[in-house]
C-alpha cells in the first residue's frame, strides 16, 4: 500500500485496530443479532422512569459521542432509525471489557449493546449496558460533532460521511425514497404498469439535448445512454399496453447547475385515449396528493424564505398569454423585425438568427418569464418548431398540444397529446436532422424503428414526464440538485502527491 493510498487512514486508530487484532479479537466480525431498532426502544420505553426495565433489549450503531466519568463511560450511538445513549459501568460488564472499551472504543466505531433501559436522573432514555459488543473499527476520524462537516464540495464527493454526521441530510434522502415510492403506489393504483426500457439505445430521442456515446465492443456499434424513455414507451402503447410508466435514469451532456445534473431521475408516463388536458389534471393530482401525505394534508409547503401553494386547481395559461402577461408583448401581433428590434430593448440574448414569430415567442418566454413562475403553472400550446414529439393543435395553426409545469422559475414537467400519425411524425424527424445537419448538437435523431412503429397504429394518447430530482428540491426545501441527489457528479478532484 503506497502513501497515497492509506493517506486517509488515521496513525493512532490503525495503532489501535493493530493491538485489538494482537489481543486475538477480529475487528470485524461476520454478524451480529441486532433484534430491536433504537427507535423501537425509544416508543416501547417512552413512558418508563429511573428503575431499570425487566426486557433487555439488543441493538447496535454508530458510537457518536463519548464521555468517560472513571469507571463510568458514556456513549451515544445511532443507527438508522434514531440515537439513544449507553451506559457502560465498570462493575456490570467486567474489568477487562471495560479495559477494552475505554482502550479501544472511539467515535465512529460500530457496537453492539444488550442491556436494560431506564431514564437517568436528568431524563434521557438510556441503555443499560451488561454486553458490549465490538462490530467494526473506524480507522478514519469523523468531523467533530460542533462544527460538523461544512465544505460543500466535501459533502458531495464523500456522501457517506455527510450521512454520518448531518442529519438534515439523512432525511432529505429518505424523504426521496418515500416519495418514488408514492409515485409507484399513485400510478399502480391507477392501473399503470412499471416497465423498463433500453439505457442503452442505437438512437437516442425523446428530448431534445446532447446524449452520452459509447460504443459496444462485440457489435461493433456505437450506443448512446439514453435521455429519455420516452420513444421506448410509446411502442409499448402501439403493442397494446394502455397505461405504461417508467421511473427512469436519464443522462444528458449537459452543464451543471443548481437544477441540471447529467445524470437524473424522472417518472415518465403514457395513457391510452387521453390528451395533454387529462395529463395536466393527472400531473396536478399527483403532486398533490404527494404533498398532501408528507405534510398531514397540507398543501402548502416552505422554500427558501416563501411559501408556495399547491392547492388545486393550478393556474393554466398559454404561452403567447404569459409572455404578454409578464412582458406586455403581444408576440404574434409582431413581425420577425419588429420582434428583432424588441431582443435589442430587451436584452435577449441568441435572437438574431431566428426567422419566425414563433420562434421569437420561446425565445422571449425561456429568457424573461419562465424564472417569474414561482407557483405551480401550466403554460400549454408550444409552437411546433421546438416540439417534434407533439400532436399539432386541434384549433391554433403552427402550434402543439403540449405543456410544461413550472414551480419556483424552473420546468418540472412536461406533456404532450402525443404525436401518432407516422407520416407526420417522420417529417418531424427529418426537419431535425437537418438541424442537426447544420450544428444542432441537440437536435432529435431520425428514429427510423420508431416510425415503423406508428405506422401500425397508436391509440390517442396523452403522456408527462416529471422531474422526481427537482421535485425533491421543492419537497426538502433545497436550492441545490446535489442536496437531493446522493453523488452528483463533480469535476475531477486533484491528485495530491505526498511526498517520500
Amino acid at each position: 500500500m503506497s502513501e497515497d493510498d492509506s493517506a486517509v487512514f488515521d496513525t493512532q486508530m490503525v495503532q489501535k485496530l493493530r493491538s485489538i487484532e494482537e489481543r486475538g479479537v477480529n475487528p470485524y466480525p461476520y454478524r451480529f443479532d441486532k433484534k430491536d431498532a433504537i427507535s423501537g426502544i425509544c416508543e416501547r420505553f417512552a413512558e418508563i422512569g429511573h428503575d431499570k426495565s425487566i426486557e433487555t433489549v439488543v441493538t447496535a450503531g454508530r458510537v457518536f459521542i463519548r464521555r468517560d466519568h472513571g469507571k463510568t463511560i458514556f456513549a451515544d450511538i445511532g443507527d438508522d432509525t434514531g440515537r439513544i445513549q449507553v451506559y457502560i459501568r465498570k462493575n456490570d460488564i467486567g474489568d477487562d471489557a471495560f479495559s477494552f472499551f475505554s482502550l479501544f472504543i472511539e467515535r465512529g466505531d460500530f457496537i453492539g449493546v444488550k442491556g436494560n433501559v431506564f431514564r437517568t436522573r436528568l431524563g434521557e432514555l438510556t441503555i443499560w449496558a451488561e454486553e458490549i459488543t465490538l462490530l467494526s473499527k473506524s480507522i478514519a476520524m469523523l468531523p467533530e460533532k460542533f462544527h460538523g462537516l461544512k465544505d460543500t464540495e466535501k459533502r458531495y464527493r464523500q456522501r457517506y460521511i455527510d450521512l454520518i454526521v448531518n442529519d438534515q441530510v439523512k432525511s432529505s434522502f429518505r424523504t426521496r425514497s418515500r416519495v418514488i415510492s408514492m409515485i409507484r403506489q399513485f400510478l399502480d393504483g391507477n392501473g399503470f404498469l412499471e416497465f423498463e426500457t433500453p439505457v442503452l439505445q442505437p438512437v437516442y430521442g425523446g428530448a431534445n439535448a446532447r446524449p452520452f456515446t459509447t460504443h459496444h465492443h462485440f457489435l461493433d456499434q456505437k450506443y448512446f445512454l439514453r435521455i429519455a424513455p420516452e420513444l421506448y414507451l410509446k411502442r409499448l402503447v402501439v403493442g397494446g399496453f394502455e397505461k405504461v410508466y417508467e421511473i427512469a435514469r436519464n443522462f444528458r451532456n449537459e452543464d451543471i447547475d443548481s437544477d441540471h445534473n447529467p445524470e437524473f431521475t424522472m417518472v415518465e408516463l403514457y395513457w391510452a385515449y387521453r390528451d395533454y388536458n387529462d395529463m395536466m389534471d393527472l400531473t396536478e393530482e399527483l403532486i398533490t396528493s404527494i404533498i398532501e401525505r408528507l405534510n398531514n394534508g397540507s398543501t402548502t409547503i416552505p422554500f427558501g424564505e416563501r411559501e408556495i401553494s399547491f392547492k388545486k386547481p393550478w393556474k393554466r395559461i398559454s404561452m403567447e398569454d404569459v409572455v404578454k402577461e409578464y412582458t406586455g408583448i403581444e408576440v404574434l401581433s409582431h413581425s420577425p423585425a419588429e420582434l428583432k428590434t424588441i431582443g435589442f430593448e430587451k436584452g435577449l440574448i441568441e435572437f438574431e438568427t431566428l426567422t419566425t414569430v414563433r420562434e421569437f415567442l420561446v425565445l422571449i418566454f425561456e429568457q424573461l418569464v419562465e424564472q417569474e413562475l414561482t407557483e405551480p403553472t401550466f403554460v400549454y400550446d408550444f409552437p411546433v418548431e421546438n416540439s417534434p414529439l407533439a400532436k399539432k393543435h386541434r384549433v391554433k395553426e403552427g402550434f402543439t398540444e403540449r405543456f410544461e409545469l413550472f414551480i419556483n422559475g424552473f420546468e418540472l414537467a412536461n406533456g404532450f397529446s402525443e404525436l401518432n400519425d407516422a407520416i407526420d411524425q417522420m417529417e418531424r424527424f427529418q426537419k431535425q436532422e437537418e438541424r442537426r445537419k447544420h450544428g444542432d448538437a441537440e437536435a432529435q435523431m431520425y428514429d427510423r424503428d420508431f416510425v415503423t412503429a406508428l405506422a401500425y397504429g397508436m391509440p390517442p394518447t396523452g403522456g408527462v414526464g416529471i422531474g422526481i430530482d427537482r421535485l425533491l428540491m421543492l419537497l426538502t426545501n433545497n436550492q441545490s440538485i446535489k442536496e437531493v441527489i446522493l453523488f452528483p457528479q463533480m469535476k475531477k478532484e486533484p491528485v495530491i502527491h505526498h511526498s517520500e
